[in-house]
């Protein structure tokens, strides 16, 4: 028995100490999570001390954006209401010409209707004549709606010294008009062939009414065709022209002209008479210095008379001036005479 508790003193001890060691062990390793814990502790309070800056900055960002997106905006709603304005009134100015183009086209399509008209058509291409002859010749040089002896009334004459030139104003444009709406080379040579007919029934009354060298006029005249286009298509020759207009015209003494050619034409006409006219001015000019040669002939004769008069004159002056200082000079002696 006392054998056994010394042996059981001895367990108990040493299970004490390895109960201390234990507990210390346990202290250590407490003592070292609570600096582990520590020192967790410490770069949590980091980590959200850099996730409150980061918070702040990010605050202080979104504030400045939104700030500036909020005069952003400011200035997108005051530009997009300066450019609505300015759309706003754009549109109105495209109503506006968009009512005029409307206004135009129906002016245009009654236009159109008006030229369907033949008396109308001709109405026009007399007064396109009519002001061209107007501001370029002068008025005793051209007569309109001129009526010669056979009856027949030619739109327009010229005037000039010698002879005159008969104007009459066409406009065949129904065919000219089919020519340019046709669609396919058949209806165009159709329209074409229909043209020339036109054209040349035009030069054979020019030709057989105008043309009168007995009444003065010149043995050639004009056909006045008003718009350039339908002038171009009479003058062109295609090589499947059946007639070649412009040789017809020219066997017929009918010369065809445009606005611009008459235009050329008529300046042509109005230099030739003021050249014409200055010449007779010169004429007249020259009578006249012929008439004031003589007549300042006669005032030199006259003049050389009056010079002979004067200088007879004076000479008698001075020799009855001389006679008169004799006078008074005897005068004189005498009444010295007298005194003494």
């Amino acid at each position: 028995m006392q054998t056994i508790l010394p042996a059981v003193l001895l367990a108990m001890g040493l299970l004490l100490v390895a109960a201390v060691i234990g507990m210390m062990r346990m202290l250590a390793a407490l003592r070292r999570d609570t600096a582990a814990q520590q020192k967790t502790s410490e770069l949590f309070q980091q980590q959200l001390e850099q996730i409150r800056q980061s918070h702040l900055q990010l605050s202080q960002t979104l504030e400045k954006n939104l700030q500036s997106g909020q005069q952003s905006i400011s200035q997108f709603l005051a530009h997009s209401g300066q450019t609505l304005g300015e759309l706003k009134e754009q549109l109105g100015r495209l109503k506006g010409d968009s009512e005029q183009m409307l206004r135009i086209g129906q002016e245009v399509r009654k236009l159109q209707d008006i030229l369907k008209a033949p008396k109308l058509r001709g109405q026009i291409g007399e007064y396109s004549l009519e002001g061209l002859l107007g501001n370029i010749l002068p008025a005793e040089h051209f007569t309109i709606q001129h009526t010669f002896k056979n009856g027949k009334i030619v739109d327009a004459l010229v005037r000039l010294p010698d002879y005159t030139v008969p104007i009459d104003a066409k406009f065949p444009l129904p065919a000219f008009e089919k020519i340019a709406a046709a669609e396919s080379e058949e209806d165009r040579s159709k329209a074409r062939r229909q043209f020339q007919t036109d054209v040349c029934r035009h030069i054979d009354k020019i030709a057989e009414s105008y043309i009168l060298p007995a009444e003065g006029t010149a043995d050639f005249a004009l056909m006045y065709i008003p718009a350039e286009n339908v002038y171009y298509e009479t003058v062109i020759h295609y090589d499947s022209d059946k007639v070649n207009l412009p040789d017809y015209a020219l066997a017929k003494k009918v010369i065809p002209v445009s606005p611009n050619l008459l235009y050329a034409y008529l300046m042509t006409v109005a230099m030739g008479l003021r050249g014409m006219q200055i010449e007779k001015q010169a004429a007249e000019i020259r009578t006249a210095l012929e008439r004031l040669n003589g007549t300042f002939g006669s005032f030199v004769e006259s003049w050389g008379v009056l010079g002979r008069h004067l200088r007879n004159a004076q000479n008698q002056y001075e020799e009855g001036d001389s006679r008169l200082n004799k006078f008074t000079l005897q005068l004189e002696q005498i009444r010295r005479a007298d005194k003494s």
